[in-house]
């Protein structure tokens, strides 16, 4: 499914993002991307949606090389990946109905198939009823949910969450990663960035863990910090 190969992301002046990365996420994964700010988690989402490419190495998604991918590619790769960010990113002016439906017009799905999968992603986000609300009369947590019914409408086969509970309480985070974990178990890839101890904690999934660039932490069930 992904796949990276000694990469390494130098910025201007010489900043390494990301130093000799090498590594494999398979299908229907769960995988927490942990480390301090600055450590290189936000650039390892970055070169999975090709929004930036490596200075050195090879990232391949899905069994395509976005080194060699040409530009005009790059909208498709981006329909197979659902981005969930901290912040939301819901159009204000829309209703929540309008604000998922407008990932499914992006890609000019069937004007005929957008109520149907609309009604299907808001029933699995919990979201029924909800559908002529506007963003700023929902919850933080509701407005993730509709966030996460946009990103995955289009039924991705990878989800890459930066941060998503990050503005969220204890209990909003909680049902937010009930969803996703419902997500994963339907076949989805997830790939969670996260500063959230107690959640990586509890769920045990796999745990990659980032500092100064480099993978120096890889487990199948990890946790936020080394145990051993």
């Amino acid at each position: 499914m992904i796949q990276l190969y000694n990469v390494t992301k130098v910025y201007s002046a010489g900043v390494q993002a990301l130093v000799d990365v090498t590594l494999r996420i398979g299908k229907a994964e769960f995988v927490f991307l942990v480390g301090a700010s600055g450590a290189g988690k936000s650039s390892f989402i970055k070169l999975l949606m090709r929004e930036e490419l490596p200075t050195r190495g090879q990232v391949f998604v899905a069994g395509k090389s976005l080194i060699r991918m040409k530009k005009r590619d790059v909208p498709f790769l981006r329909r197979n990946i659902g981005v969930i960010f901290q912040d939301f990113r819901l159009l204000p002016n829309r209703t929540v109905y309008e604000n998922v439906a407008f990932a499914l017009r992006v890609v000019e799905a069937p004007t005929r198939e957008i109520p149907g999968r609309v009604k299907e992603v808001l029933s699995l986000v919990g979201l029924e009823g909800k559908e002529n609300q506007m963003p700023e009369y929902l919850s933080g947590g509701e407005q993730q949910r509709v966030a996460i019914a946009r990103a995955v409408v289009n039924r991705p086969s990878i989800v890459l969450a930066d941060e998503p509970t990050g503005n969220l309480d204890v209990d909003m985070s909680w049902e937010i990663m009930k969803v996703l974990s419902e997500i994963n178990k339907r076949g989805t890839t997830i790939i969670m960035a996260t500063h959230a101890k107690d959640i990586v904690d509890r769920m045990r999934q796999r745990v990659i863990a980032i500092d100064n660039g480099r993978v120096v932490r890889d487990e199948k069930r990890g946790t936020y910090l080394n145990e051993g």
